[in-house]
């Protein structure tokens, strides 16, 4: 019987892929190395090793952890809306305040979310016996991407129903996307403006467009 991983292992784990994230970011997923990492950590390649075999493990955990974590948050913000009766705009922007909430502590991961997914294995997984293959680790990230911008829309629909059309939910998702994704290279926790402020920004911009144009 295999022995249960210790807490202690866990949050090595934690610290290993919270210093990868930045070693990602500072030199790029390419050019960082197991050196690198374990340098940052203060200790040896052969300890890394012991958490990790090689460079694109740590990149899929630490992208398979963080796309679990936004999922999960669309559904907090979902069960949150539900438990508080909130309307349906009301249950929107308190996504755009989560989303910005969540970045303002995850920057080094988001990084890599937008950046480094493409250098996962493409090689689909092992699947079990008269099954499809499993996906690939670049295609099970992609698709955790893929989820979050449809539960985008779908809250985006619901939310401004006289202006989001099926023509045009995924251009509008995708304009809220840029809005915030990249706040990363601008905006900082301690800067002129907040992520919470700048969450407000962004409700205001969504009412005063889709919102406006609804009650036109």
């Amino acid at each position: 019987m295999a022995r249960p991983r210790s807490a202690l292992h866990e949050f090595r784990r934690d610290e290993i892929l919270d210093v990868a994230a930045q070693c990602f970011a500072d030199h790029s997923y390419p050019v960082a190395s197991m050196n690198d990492i374990a340098a940052a950590l203060g200790t040896s390649k052969a300890r890394l090793y012991h958490y990790y075999d090689s460079k694109e493990a740590i990149l899929f955990d630490l992208l398979d952890r963080y796309t679990q974590r936004l999922l999960a948050l669309i559904g907090e913000v979902e069960a949150t809306a539900q438990r508080r009766a909130l309307d349906e705009r009301a249950a929107l922007h308190e996504l755009v305040r989560s989303f910005l909430h969540e970045y303002q502590t995850s920057a080094t991961r988001h990084t890599a979310l937008l950046h480094d997914t493409k250098f996962l294995s493409a090689k689909p997984g092992v699947a079990a016996p008269d099954m499809p293959p499993a996906p690939s680790q670049r295609e099970l990230i992609r698709n955790r991407q893929r989820d979050v911008v449809a539960a985008v829309m779908r809250f985006l629909r619901r939310a401004y129903p006289h202006s989001i059309s099926a023509e045009n939910q995924l251009a509008v998702a995708m304009m809220l996307f840029g809005m915030i994704n990249w706040t990363f290279t601008w905006l900082r926790p301690r800067g002129a403006m907040s992520y919470a402020a700048f969450a407000e920004q962004v409700i205001g911009l969504l009412e005063h467009g889709l919102g406006d144009r609804a009650r036109a």
